[in-house]
């Protein structure tokens, strides 16, 4: 299967075939260094941290007051009373007659609410015991659910919304088939991540919190998005009010994710470090340490970061899985790479294990992006790196979640107002996938925490596990002897175009 790192790995073995050993050699030079080996006073150093990113923090927050307030204005202006605030007056928009109110439409939000969050406690009460099955039910199920909800919008005669659950759907299973060998060893690295979180109760706990202050703010979002949807505006009207609603609550969305990925990833890392949870080197209070990191010092980076990269990491999924499915299809394959190549770049300065580097060392999230890229590539980890898929099985998870979500307030909603079907799926299909994104973020971040601990030092996850390094440094040695017999393929293949050109013009 194509990695990310072909076309360097081929000018850089351009020497001889004995790449492949020099690429072990490399590894297992690696392996035993103990040198890069993190200096506990680095770790939640007690020097006082600078703050990051303060201007997107501050767009942040602006942008929370500013979209509370409009929430409370369109929900106000049809609550229990049709155009309160004589505020459709000044829509110049197509005009249509609507009796609907606010409080006609806000009980199905708060079904997607309950249901949402019921979805994210059962998958942190499972945990411990059914984690990878429910991994697995997540990444099987998924293709048909979308292909069913294809099926139902199109008796629904919604066809741009059949059309798009069925390219979904079909996207979704040529994703699965191009990673089916890589779900193997991506289970045991979720199993072992679980295994990491199981042992720290704390966690739980935070993510428990978290989901909570999450539900305060879609109880005054649903709310706005409600009077919306009530609104006497027409549909072109609604529903770019309810994109802009639907941003702003996917950015809410994943800036409260990625601090409980600071949190928790700054803990892991601290566990891994010390050889334990109850080690006695471990400093006191660590959970508060890193959860006062992550809301003040560290809390612009991680507005900043989330803004982009969730996109860029499922785009970046998609092309790679894509790309090893197109064959020898040579222009395709070039303006796929083309893609492939910028989203490559995209990722060294939007990635997220820049968020253990922010946790542990308080930097940057640019700066957090590249170090962590760098560490990787230096070390021949990102070889593992891509070729693990947590994140996308996570992922899946999380868009079942909002599935499921969606469909129960569709349903609702189609007993009722059938014409707002599709108007309140959509928004609470978003809000089910925040918040069991929230419960998801807890694995996904011990998982993140584990590789950069292995980049850092191996030893450390020798310490932990013997038996998952010895498994995770095999798999690493096979990958790179794999990326050096590809690019020892193309480099054979690029002589050999060379001579037949110079063949050609004699």
């Amino acid at each position: 299967m194509s990695d990310s790192n072909i076309s360097s790995s081929s000018s850089s073995s351009s020497s001889s075939s004995s790449s492949d050993s020099a690429s072990i050699v490399t590894f297992d030079q690696n392996v035993r260094r103990n040198g890069r080996m993190i200096d506990d006073g680095d770790t939640f150093s007690p020097k006082v941290r600078r703050w990051r990113d303060v201007f997107w923090l501050a767009i942040f927050m602006l942008h929370l007051i500013a979209l509370g307030f409009v929430l409370v204005l369109l929900g106000l202006n049809r609550f229990k009373k049709s155009d309160r605030l004589n505020i459709d007056r000044y829509t110049n928009r197509v005009w249509e007659h609507n009796n609907g109110l606010t409080e006609n439409y806000w009980p199905k939000y708060a079904v997607a609410g309950g249901v949402g969050a019921a979805l994210g406690w059962i998958w942190l009460l499972l945990l411990g015991s059914h984690a990878n099955l429910m991994m697995k039910v997540s990444v099987h199920i998924l293709t048909t659910y979308l292909a069913v909800i294809s099926v139902l919008c199109f008796w629904c005669k919604q066809f741009f919304w059949g059309v798009a659950f069925a390219t979904g759907a079909a996207l979704q299973f040529l994703y699965v088939i191009s990673v089916v060998d890589r779900l193997p060893f991506t289970m045991l690295v979720l199993q072992k991540a679980v295994k990491m979180v199981g042992s720290l109760p704390e966690v739980m706990r935070v993510a428990y919190a978290f989901m909570a202050v999450m539900l305060l703010w879609m109880g005054i979002w649903s709310f706005g998005a409600a009077g919306v949807v009530a609104s006497s505006r027409g549909d072109l009207g609604r529903w770019w009010l309810l994109v802009v609603l639907s941003v702003s609550l996917f950015w809410t969305g994943a800036v409260l994710c990625n601090t409980v990925y600071v949190i928790v990833s700054g803990l892991v890392f601290l566990v891994l470090i010390h050889g334990g949870r109850n080690a006695s080197p471990m400093p006191p209070n660590p959970l508060m340490k890193s959860l006062r990191y992550a809301v003040t010092t560290s809390f612009g980076s991680i507005c900043y970061g989330s803004l982009f990269t969730a996109a860029i990491r499922t785009l970046r999924w998609k092309i790679r899985g894509f790309r090893s499915k197109i064959g020898n299809n040579e222009c395709l394959f070039c303006c796929v790479d083309f893609l492939f190549q910028l989203v490559e770049t995209l990722v060294r300065f939007f990635n997220k294990y820049a968020y253990v580097q922010i946790a542990v060392y308080g930097k940057g999230f640019n700066r957090a992006a590249r170090d962590a890229w760098e560490l990787f590539q230096s070390t021949g980890v990102e070889a593992l790196v891509a070729y693990d898929c947590s994140g996308a099985v996570l992922l899946m998870g999380t868009v079942l979640g909002g599935l499921i979500t969606g469909t129960c307030a569709g349903v609702w909603t189609w007993m009722t107002w059938s014409d707002r079907v599709i108007m309140i799926g959509s928004t609470a299909m978003l809000m089910g996938m925040v918040l069991v994104g929230l419960a998801m973020v807890v694995v996904e971040s011990a998982v993140t925490s584990i590789y950069i601990c292995y980049a850092e030092d191996p030893l450390l996850i020798q310490k932990w596990d013997p038996q998952f390094f010895n498994q995770m440094s095999e798999k690493l040695r096979q990958r790179l002897q794999h990326r050096s017999a590809l690019a020892r393929e193309i480099l054979t293949q690029n002589e050999h175009d060379t001579h037949m050109q110079d063949i050609f013009h004699l």
